[in-house]
């Protein structure tokens, strides 16, 4: 890296000086099953700042507070409702943010203004690490957004981080290399501040299991909460991307593993099955850039898995950034 140290090696000894290192004001980049986060303390409005700075991300648009327990959700919100519970139960830690109403702590910096608070319990021995040696010296919890720039692919291993960033961190700044992140696309967001739960950004936890750990239908009626990733073009590399139409030659392609590539196309995925298609989808969409493709094909997955939350995803990329 041009700037900010790579850690390859997640030692005991690396976790703590990561700790001290968002205590005191840098930022850290680290794994979680879903993507990559860009991290700094959650109660510190100049580190947090940074990471608007370093995103190029608006300044209304909210972040996720990461914590290392489910306990550690009564810090952020004085008011959460018995479903929330059931659900953090069930799925932490994991793929899934839970948005409340906010407490004190939770400060306009990191809620976008709003009087709401994303919380979420990852699923990363690295994260998890991370998070428990900060709260032993103090910390409150890690916002991060995901570590690239804003509106680009997010970025699932350490590599796309250093790609992406390096020349926009400081030298006390630190990237965790904890591995490619196993679900690789963003944490379910729930709206828990309604009498029933309304998923506002899909991902691997889905409306079935909601409904089933709630024992509650969800609610769909229009909400006002900004969340990260719901912006209408999203996730987007530099190529073109187009959806469920015939690659030309030239074209970058990704489809599941049963369909072939066309003569003169660029195979960039081959999934065998939907967790794999989230596993791969946005490392596949980077390697478009990185051959400088101009456009590239993607058939999508069907089903209401994690293959709704990838079509999510392929939508708001295929409208560019």
């Amino acid at each position: 890296m041009t700037n900010g140290q790579f850690v390859s090696n997640c030692t005991a000894d690396a976790m703590v000086r990561a700790a001290q290192s968002l205590k005191s004001g840098a930022l850290v980049a680290f794994p979680t099953e879903t993507v990559y986060g860009l991290g700094a303390d959650a109660t510190n409005a100049a580190a947090v700042a940074r990471i608007y700075l370093v995103k190029g991300r608006p300044a209304d648009h909210p972040l996720i507070v990461h914590v290392g327990d489910m306990q550690d959700i009564a810090d952020w919100s004085d008011d959460i409702p018995d479903y929330a519970i059931s659900l953090a139960r069930a799925f932490w830690p994991g793929p899934m943010t839970l948005i409340l109403k906010r407490s004190s702590l939770a400060q306009d910096f990191i809620t976008g203004g709003q009087d709401t608070v994303g919380v979420r319990v990852p699923n990363h021995a690295v994260a998890l690490a991370l998070l428990n040696e900060f709260k032993k010296i103090g910390g409150k919890g890690i916002a991060a957004p995901s570590a690239n720039r804003f509106g680009h692919v997010s970025p699932t291993t350490a590599q796309a981080v250093s790609d992406e960033l390096s020349q926009y961190l400081a030298p006390e700044d630190l990237l965790l290399d904890g591995g490619p992140s196993l679900v690789g696309v963003e944490s379910t967001i729930i709206d828990c501040t309604t009498e029933s739960p309304k998923i506002l950004r899909p991902g691997a936890i889905t409306e079935e299991m909601v409904e089933e750990a709630t024992q509650l239908n969800l609610s769909y009626d229009a909400s006002e909460i900004r969340v990260s990733g719901s912006l209408e073009n999203h996730y987007s590399p530099n190529a073109q991307v187009v959806l469920d139409i015939s690659p030309e030659s030239g074209d970058g392609f990704i489809a599941d593993s049963s369909t072939p590539t066309p003569d003169g196309v660029i195979r960039l995925a081959s999934p065998s099955n939907n967790e794999e298609f989230a596993r791969i989808l946005y490392t596949a969409l980077r390697s478009a850039d990185q051959q400088s493709l101009k456009r590239v094909v993607v058939q999508q997955p069907s089903g209401d898995d994690i293959s709704v939350a990838i079509r999510d995803r392929l939508l708001r990329a295929s409208r560019g950034r």
